[in-house]
């Protein structure tokens, strides 16, 4: 299926590498302007108060090769899409407010949100679950795509049309043991999604969340060895998938092809999510 998004402005935020990066690419390569907005930027090194407050990852990539902000957008202008890269801490309500008209200004208003930015550092059974962890979780992985949401949602009003497609996870679908914020935050969003798409639906807004299973992105990748043999054990596609598997799919929901679906929850998953076993 030839998709294009053509004079569409796109925002995506965690777009520095993994899912994020991808899912801008390929919106970019159907034609859509995009807005690469990511917490780390290239040659801006976070202060340690900032990645002790983002946690391990944050920590790891920051200042690394792996980050790819700049890159991406620099890759999506040599396909003939119009980009930008923005320094963007969904975490910070201002700061979305701020980022969004900027955008608006280079590249016009924001037609299709994706909402790809999240942390995953929060491991320990209950017990050892740190209340302030807790906090910081729903601060970026809940309210971060509520207030992108809002930032866009005026905008959307006025055209009449949008496109809001959220990153959840199978955490979601299935729970995730000893990452009860996580789980729990991913499992929100899907509320979330069905809310807006019930107020979206009359005004030409499309409301959809993707449940990726585990994909081989930079982070996933950092997780212990015998772990990820046992998922792929459990997965019946024996594989962890790719962020090219997840991206299409993102695509597909911002475009007029899937113009009559809203409020669903797409899993990419390898049928993990289809097993007890």
């Amino acid at each position: 299926m030839q998709i294009n998004l053509k004079g569409k402005v796109a925002l995506v935020t965690g777009a520095s590498r993994g899912l994020g990066r991808a899912i801008a690419l390929a919106l970019g390569e159907a034609g859509a302007d995009v807005a690469v907005t990511d917490l780390l930027i290239e040659d801006d090194h976070l202060d340690q108060e900032t990645l002790g407050h983002y946690g391990a990852l944050a920590g790891h990539f920051s200042g690394t090769d792996a980050v790819k902000t700049r890159a991406t957008a620099t890759e999506i202008r040599a396909m003939g899409s119009r980009s930008c890269a923005l320094k963007m801490d969904v975490g910070n309500r201002e700061e979305i407010v701020r980022v969004v008209a900027a955008i608006e200004q280079e590249l016009g208003p924001v037609d299709i949100l994706v909402n790809n930015a999240a942390i995953m550092d929060n491991f320990g059974k209950m017990a050892e679950q740190n209340p302030q962890r807790w906090e910081r979780d729903l601060q970026i992985n809940m309210t971060g795509p509520f207030n992108c949401c809002q930032a866009v949602w005026p905008g959307l009003m006025q055209k009449q049309w949008g496109r809001i497609i959220t990153i959840s996870s199978v955490a979601a679908l299935m729970g995730a043991w000893m990452q009860p914020s996580y789980g729990a935050t991913k499992a929100g969003l899907l509320g979330l999604t069905k809310s807006l798409a019930i107020e979206g639906g009359q005004h030409g807004i499309t409301v959809n969340a993707v449940a990726p299973g585990f994909i081989a992105t930079e982070s996933v990748q950092l997780h212990d060895s015998q772990m990820l043999e046992r998922v792929r054990k459990r997965t019946p596609l024996r594989r962890l998938g790719k962020p090219d598997e997840v991206a299409p799919v993102v695509v597909f929901l911002a475009s007029e092809a899937a113009s009559f679906i809203t409020g669903a929850t797409i899993p990419v998953t390898g049928g993990i999510d289809l097993l007890t076993f």
